[in-house]
């Protein structure tokens, strides 16, 4: 049971962890 809750908010973690990262990438680029 703890097990799913813990996958469940990996699963929600990742989405943002990735949108963060594809924001930081246009930053990036509009510095250079």
């Amino acid at each position: 049971m703890a097990e799913k809750s813990k996958q469940k908010k990996e699963a929600k973690k990742a989405p943002q962890k990735t949108l963060k990262e594809k924001r930081k990438a246009k930053e990036e680029k509009k510095n250079k």
